[in-house]
């Protein structure tokens, strides 16, 4: 089992985590991006630089995929194309998305998306990211890599 990060809109405090787990466990973790990014050194923790471009990031994390790895990521199209292949997927605000969640989502999102570009004013976007936040997502990695990690 290996985790995934869809790494340009993660937040740092998240990729630290991510970090600290990979060293404690022994996991192997990749971040994607379209950018160099620095980390730790450890035999653990790789980085994946894509070119830039729509979905270029995406799409290679859903390429490299096996079933059972986990991917971190707020995206919920990747999310779904993740499930679908048999993976696991986490938001950085803690959230599994399941094969039983994920439609609800996908609709939500395409719904949103729709009365957005119809020009209806959606005030707001998400909350910012908050302590608690942080700390939903630590106790559901530790909780996912308990039962499926090394």
């Amino acid at each position: 089992m290996k985790v995934w990060v869809d790494a340009d809109a993660c937040p740092v405090v998240i990729k630290e985590i991510l970090f600290r787990a990979a060293d404690r466990t022994g996991v192997q973790l990749t971040l994607v991006a379209n950018q160099a990014l620095g980390t730790p050194s450890s035999p653990n923790i790789n980085t994946l630089q894509v070119p830039r471009g729509f979905d270029v990031a995406d799409d290679e994390i859903v390429k490299r995929l096996d079933a059972g790895d986990l991917v971190i990521t707020g995206d919920i199209p990747l999310a779904a194309e993740v499930i679908a292949k048999g993976g696991h997927a986490l938001s950085p605000r803690g959230e599994m998305h399941t094969k039983e969640n994920i439609g609800a989502r996908l609709n939500m999102r395409d719904f949103l998306d729709t009365m957005r570009s119809s020009g209806v004013e959606m005030g707001g976007g998400p909350a910012a990211f908050s302590q608690c936040d942080k700390q939903t997502f630590a106790n559901e990695l530790d909780r996912f890599l308990t039962k499926f990690g090394p």
